[in-house]
């Protein structure tokens, strides 16, 4: 997401700041999600559609971010998909698309997160579950 660019040879100075910030960040997020499906395991209890569909989108968004992310190369702005297709019209559409692709990724990190607490959790007792408690005093002017 962050340090790709080194792959492709257009790696430059936003590549610095793109790791500690972005990179590091995201990795953070996504040990946390680790940790907590981790514990859903411990507890033998099964991870949710939920967590599993929006990990996937928000790792999608992420190699999109990936790929259209531009870095300085010459003076120029550089992302890989830019790189591939040789066009000022396509390098102009990758730094469109890598902010709200970015965006995208950590909201859905953050969402799937919020979805691997809620499977770890305990489930709500039923109204209907009897607990053998004693039966609660009717009122008195029924």
């Amino acid at each position: 997401m962050t340090a790709s660019h080194w792959l492709f040879g257009i790696g430059g100075p936003l590549t610095w700041w793109y790791v500690p910030t972005i990179g590091v960040t995201f990795a953070a997020v996504h040990i946390w999600l680790a940790r907590r499906i981790g514990i859903t395991h411990k507890r033998e209890r099964r991870t949710g559609r939920s967590t599993i569909v929006t990990l996937s989108l928000s790792w999608a968004s992420a190699i999109g971010f990936g790929l259209t992310v531009p870095n300085s190369v010459n003076g120029d702005l550089v992302s890989i998909l830019s790189l591939a297709s040789g066009t000022s019209f396509s390098a102009e559409m990758s730094i469109a698309l890598c902010n709200p692709l970015g965006i995208v990724a950590f909201t859905l990190a953050g969402a799937s997160l919020v979805f691997a607490y809620a499977d770890a959790r305990d489930p709500k007792p039923e109204e209907d579950e009897d607990f053998d408690e004693t039966p609660l005093v009717p009122h008195p002017l029924a």
